[in-house]
């Protein structure tokens, strides 16, 4: 129970960085935040760890750390980017307090149960190897990573290069939120990795965290589509583009989200 209470102090303690810049609570304070809970989790754990535990912390706290820096550096150097997206997310003034607090512990709450797979594992101490779950689980995670990291290089050059178009080259021939698929196949992943440890109350934990960032990622695609629409709609390239090119999944003609208004994450 004490570790519970530790693991759930880290959470709140970061994600508190929204108070000061309301759109931190899901940006940078979920970067730091995945970062942070995985490093707690490894040092409460460290005893018990197993090769597989130890690369999935490893792999988290790179990713969380990789990209709360990425968004930091983003919002310094790149104030533009800024003032493009003030339309789709509140800055937070008209946000009352007791909304923030709400909003500070949901977000909490959700980084706890996204990382809550590893968590189980490691309290299952050495007793789970490397077993199938845990490779596919690892295998998704890698490639969710290495798909991130690769759509936002290609986006970063495609805008360097033409900075008043949108991004149809490399990932971004077969899905217009390559950036998303990859953080959905991590957090996949991740819950693949833990199902042999989960027992009882702990599947709700778990199912919880992965159905909530699926409902964040296709949210984050409908905010996309719909900036687009207002910055790109009158380009018939755009428009082709936007009716070839799946939103998020590849092979699956799901085009647009926008209609889906519950998506307002």
């Amino acid at each position: 129970m004490l570790n519970y209470i530790i693991l759930a102090a880290v959470s709140l303690v970061i994600s508190s960085i929204g108070f000061r810049y309301y759109v931190h609570f899901f940006s940078v304070g979920y970067g730091f935040g995945i970062s942070g809970l995985s490093l707690a989790m490894f040092i409460l754990y460290f005893t018990g760890l197993s090769p597989v535990t130890i690369i999935i912390s490893a792999l988290l706290f790179v990713y969380g750390l990789r990209l709360g820096g990425y968004l930091l550096y983003r919002e310094i150097k790149m104030p533009s980017y800024g003032k493009h997206v003030s339309g789709d997310i509140k800055d937070g003034s008209k946000v009352s307090v007791f909304a923030k607090i709400c909003i500070w512990l949901s977000c909490a709450i959700l980084y706890l149960l996204m990382t809550s797979p590893l968590l189980f594992r490691l309290e299952m101490g050495k007793a789970l190897g490397f077993g199938g779950c845990a490779i596919a689980g690892l295998v998704l995670m890698v490639l969710g990573i290495l798909m991130e990291v690769t759509a936002d290089k290609q986006k970063s050059d495609a805008k360097k290069k033409n900075p008043g178009t949108f991004v149809k080259t490399g990932l971004y021939r077969f899905v217009r939120c390559p950036n998303y698929l990859g953080e959905l196949l991590l957090w996949t992943g991740v819950f693949v990795s833990g199902i042999p440890a989960y027992h009882g109350w702990q599947w709700i934990a778990a199912i919880s965290g992965l159905v909530l960032i699926y409902y964040v990622m296709f949210s984050g695609a409908r905010r996309l589509e719909l900036r687009q629409i207002r910055t790109y709609g009158s380009d018939p390239e755009f428009q082709k583009y936007s009716k070839s090119v799946p939103i998020i999944v590849p092979f699956i003609p799901l085009y647009s989200v926008v209609k889906f208004k519950f998506l307002v994450a």
